[in-house]
């Protein structure tokens, strides 16, 4: 049987589809890249914002028309949105043939045996052990040169604005040594970066009686698996940035010299709307703690504009803190309110649409301009390059990143490719590094 994987949103849900495709392989189920070719189609969704669920419900509508012209095809959705509109989207989408939230992958053999049978399925149980710990992804990207590893699962902070928690569950962190081993795989396998994922991936820890590891001490040994394997890590919370994350950072050459910080405002008052649990003060301290002890980190972050009762001065203090921290790069987004959260039941959506795009508009060409100083400033360095492949607007130019993960384009041979070399930069846009190899 073929399978075929559609995937939507952030790095764990395309961690998520590598595990689903591992559980399905053991059930005799092979990955194909070819939709027509393919038995079972599953589409790993998105719920964080609105415009994500709407782009898969088009999505979602368009494969229903397909399975109508191809009997014995099996449709499901899986993830996030899965587990937030539970067994209501078998009657939303009435092509759909199996619901399946993130915590219910083991059993999607099962379903998709029913479902082959005429029945209509749905598991959206969600467990506070389940940590896939033992499964040993399919790893689906085709250039083999970095892999995700999912070290824990769920959130605990409840920010007001998200809906994380209620489709992920509550934390809970993997067996250090099954990331160890996967690694190790990883690595024996060709692969020369990993990133260790989690939806606030520092609050990582695990203890079986006296023994107990805590995200800095995971990272290192993670870092000891070789000094050619490069390793990072998404996404992290600000409140759980500590010095002793900061020093292991700093200690290990090969963990990548980049942390995705996400503040999501600059005003104090906000962040407390939002319960995030610290304040413009704090958040600044962290940036200070970071570049003090590692000069030369990116930082980059996500930002939210229109959150209710966001004020002018507000957003002004967004910008504030955008010109003093210089962010590398920027995820930013306007609020969408999402039903169930904190935030959508306390206060009402009140900065109207038009606000919103203003404001985000303003923050867009503020950090393009930081970014493109940030990049002029590399003009002229030497950086250690890890080669990813072929650049997609040149075929004849190489693409990768260097350590604080920023894209860089330069000439040179496919041999090059899962090596690392040195890059002298000799010019740049606000999103890419330009250069050429050096000895």
């Amino acid at each position: 049987m073929k399978l075929y994987i559609e995937t939507y949103g952030c790095q764990m849900n395309f961690s998520d589809s590598e595990i689903i495709a591992s559980v399905l392989g053991g059930a005799s189920y092979d990955v194909t890249r070819e939709l027509s070719m393919a038995d079972v189609v599953l589409v790993n969704t998105c719920s964080i914002r609105e415009n994500a669920e709407k782009r898969v419900l088009g999505r979602i509508s368009e494969l229903s028309a397909i399975k109508r012209k191809r009997p014995g095809m099996v449709l499901g959705v899986v993830g996030c949105m899965a587990e937030r509109l539970k067994e209501s989207l078998l009657e939303l989408c009435q092509g759909v043939d199996i619901i399946a939230g993130p915590d219910a992958y083991r059993s999607l053999p099962h379903m998709l045996g029913q479902a082959r049978d005429g029945r209509r399925m749905a598991n959206v149980l969600l467990s506070e052990e389940e940590t896939y710990d033992r499964i040993d992804p399919v790893r689906l990207d085709p250039s083999g040169v970095s892999a995700f590893i999912s070290i824990m699962r769920g959130c605990n902070n409840y920010c007001t604005y998200c809906v994380v928690p209620y489709v992920r569950g509550r934390e809970r962190s993997r067996d250090p040594e099954t990331i160890i081993r996967e690694a190790e795989r990883v690595y024996n396998n060709g692969y020369r970066e990993v990133t260790l994922l989690g939806q606030n991936v520092n609050s990582y820890r695990w203890s079986n009686g006296s023994k107990k590891v805590d995200f800095p001490e995971l990272m290192s040994q993670v870092a000891g698996v070789s000094r050619q394997l490069r390793v990072r890590f998404a996404t992290s919370h600000p409140r759980d940035i500590s010095q002793k994350l900061i020093d292991t950072i700093a200690e290990h050459q090969n963990i990548a010299r980049a942390v995705h910080l996400p503040v999501q405002s600059g005003s104090s008052r906000v962040l407390e709307k939002m319960n995030r649990k610290y304040t413009r003060e704090w958040y600044l301290d962290r940036v200070g703690a970071i570049r003090e002890k590692i000069p030369h980190c990116g930082i980059t972050t996500d930002i939210i504009t229109g959150f209710p009762g966001e004020t002018e001065e507000d957003h002004r203090q967004t910008l504030s803190l955008m010109q003093e921290v210089r962010f590398d790069f920027a995820f930013m987004f306007k609020y969408s309110q999402r039903p169930g959260t904190a935030a959508a039941k306390r206060w009402t959506d009140d900065v109207p649409e038009e606000v919103k795009g203003q404001r985000l508009e303003e923050i867009v060409r503020f950090q393009q301009q930081m970014s493109q100083k940030s990049n002029d400033g590399d003009v002229g360095k030497t950086f250690e390059v890890l080669v990813e492949g072929p650049s997609k607007k040149d075929a004849n130019m190489l693409m990768g990143r260097n350590s604080q993960n920023k894209v860089v384009v330069f000439p040179g041979g496919s041999h090059l490719i899962k090596t690392y070399v040195r890059v002298k930069v000799h010019d740049c846009t606000s999103a890419t590094l330009k250069g050429t190899l050096t000895s």
